[in-house]
């Protein structure tokens, strides 16, 4: 087993004070090979030094003695929906819920407060006659270090808070949180692709809702399909 250290900047929030869910599954997730499946046991804290445990089959994110989170091997086993075009994803924006009321206004992700080129503005609306949401996505180029490319835990991150708006039916004073995040990434994009973010609702189980999501390329190829578990909680456990 190896140590590594890592460190989750303000940039990446979700809630105010803690880390955007998928964009730290993606980090602790890059340690492994192939699809996997994340779980949250704690709220990431930002710009606090973290350990990375990391075996051939598994990783531990932990600060000091507590576990963040843990991740092993696993495939989502989905098949992402045919996607809207980019013109239906744009139309699909404007009945975003976010935009009324969100519990995280600065999420990295879906805050509706953050600029564009500093957080990812995916805002998914419904989809009219389907059983989606969707929104465009036009990735920034301080997404793509060195390689060109998007990296990976920025479509873990996509992925994430889309699935959210695909269950996110709140009674008041509640929020919902991820709980795990299974991903599969099978290829990538390249900043300022015109791309679209599908989410679709799975089940609910009591305080667990399951939903799943997909990225799509330019030409319309699922680039990144993941499966989450959100947790229903009070509004007030998290600062705003």
């Amino acid at each position: 087993m190896r140590t590594e250290r890592m460190v989750i900047s303000n940039r990446f929030c979700g809630p105010t004070n803690s880390g955007n869910g998928g964009y730290v599954c993606g980090r602790v997730a890059a340690l492994l090979p192939g699809p996997v499946t994340v779980r949250l046991m704690a709220p990431p804290p930002l710009e606090t030094t973290l350990h990375l445990d990391v075996s051939d089959d598994r990783v531990t994110l932990r600060q000091e003695s507590s576990v963040i989170a843990q991740a092993r091997s696993a495939d989502p086993d989905l098949t992402p929906p045919d996607p809207p075009s980019f013109a239906a994803a744009e139309q699909a924006t404007p009945s975003y819920p976010g935009f009324e009321h969100h519990p995280f206004p600065r999420c990295f992700v879906c805050g509706p407060q953050r600029a564009a080129g500093d957080g990812l503005r995916i805002f998914p609306g419904a989809v009219p006659g389907r059983a989606i949401v969707a929104a465009p996505w036009v990735p920034d180029a301080s997404l793509s270090v060195d390689t060109g490319w998007v990296r990976p835990e920025f479509l873990w991150a996509a992925l994430d808070c889309t699935s959210a708006f695909a269950v996110w039916s709140i009674p008041p004073g509640k929020a919902i949180v991820l709980g795990e995040l299974c991903a599969r990434i099978d290829h990538t994009i390249a900043p300022g692709e015109r791309c679209v973010v599908v989410g679709w609702p799975l089940s609910v189980e009591g305080r667990k809702r399951f939903a799943a999501s997909s990225v799509y390329s330019e030409s319309g190829y699922p680039v990144a399909v993941g499966r989450a578990t959100w947790i229903e909680v009070p509004a007030e456990a998290f600062s705003v």
